[in-house]
């Protein structure tokens, strides 16, 4: 490792590993409607290989199986999407994720033969039961399978840990949550991963959204409270105002006492080269992101409700609103375009 991260580790006798799992090219696709091409798939996957980043996750924004009309067609297939950064990757592990209904065991088959090494199911936080089947398969398969339950802010500790120990009697080798839309707070975090923690006794997942500015403030508050897999992205490139910023976060986590084993300047190297190739313009927390986040919106329901408010002339921050208060879920993308209408109606 060099520079200011190792120097932090070295003088900590106390440091606790950390895995940092990098979806970069799976969750960013959101932020370029999943358009990334061959090109930058492999460049950014040799550049986190080289920086010891322990797991490259890529796909579809929405996972396997989900390029669509209704949330997007890649412009790359699963099939050469997942055989592109195998191929990148020489020590990291290749991660993939799927959300059941868009996914099916097919696809996980499949993503198993091209050599992926950690597999997510991603359930809404209150209905583990959806991963049941592909969990039970995964370990059939003697996969390395994890459960994630999304839009994690819909729920109390406790429900969180019943269901996160519900999703290890089904399998799940690690379990933790995703801020999908970007909502918590730190003690929010705190109290829902310490409850996690204490119900399972495998490695528990936090993953976060920057919708209100606090995904790395929370990454950390959520090591603290006992996760030991944490998310990052590049330039925080992902859906909505993106997610923790990576190259922040392993620093960040080195000065606090969590050993992740990432070369600095490699990482910061991955970043740059994240910023040139694969995204426009690196995420913000805008205007619309901070509603979303405020409302407690799925962040990757960005483009869509700012698409169908411009075609309607509603405005998009009522939009978040209303779908927060009819706490719609990921997968609901057709809500969208029932709220805008109505929310029309009313205006006209």
């Amino acid at each position: 490792m060099t520079g200011v991260a190792h120097d932090a580790v070295a003088h900590d006798a106390v440091a606790r590993d950390v895995v940092v799992h990098d979806p970069t090219l799976r969750d960013g696709q959101h932020a370029v409607r999943h358009q990334l091409g061959v090109a930058a798939l492999r460049g950014y996957a040799e550049a986190a290989d080289a920086a010891g980043v322990p797991v490259v996750e890529v796909g579809h924004g929405n996972g396997l199986g989900a390029s669509s009309m209704q949330v997007g067609r890649a412009a790359v297939s699963d099939d050469l999407m997942l055989a592109t950064v195998r191929e990148a990757l020489r020590r990291s592990k290749m991660g993939v994720f799927m959300l059941p209904g868009w996914g099916t065991s097919a696809d996980l088959r499949k993503a198993i033969a091209h050599g992926a090494d950690v597999i997510r199911i991603g359930v809404h936080c209150t209905e583990p039961s959806l991963a049941e089947r592909h969990l039970g398969f995964l370990a059939e398969q003697g996969a390395d399978g994890h459960c994630v339950l999304m839009m994690s802010h819909m729920a109390t500790a406790a429900q969180l840990a019943e269901h996160a120990a519900t999703a290890v009697g089904y399998g799940a080798r690690a379990v933790g949550l995703m801020d999908s839309a970007g909502n918590f707070l730190p003690q929010d975090v705190s109290d829902r991963i310490g409850a996690i923690a204490a119900a399972v006794d495998v490695p528990v997942i936090f993953h976060g959204h920057n919708n209100l500015g606090m995904a790395v403030a929370n990454s950390v508050a959520a090591a603290q409270a006992g996760a030991t897999i944490i998310d990052g992205c590049a330039r925080g490139f992902g859906a909505g105002a993106g997610n923790t910023q990576l190259e922040v976060l392993v620093p960040v986590l080195e000065r606090t006492g969590f050993r992740t084993g990432i070369d600095l300047y490699g990482l910061l190297d991955a970043a740059d080269f994240a910023e040139r190739e694969l995204m426009p313009a690196p995420p913000v927390t805008d205007t619309v992101s901070i509603v979303s986040g405020l409302a407690g919106v799925f962040s990757g329901f960005k483009h869509q409700v700012l698409d169908a408010s411009r075609r309607s002339g509603v405005d998009p921050r009522d939009v978040f609103f209303e779908l927060g208060r009819r706490q719609a879920i990921a997968g609901q993308e057709d809500l969208i375009v029932d709220v805008v209408a109505e929310l029309g109606q009313v205006a006209s």
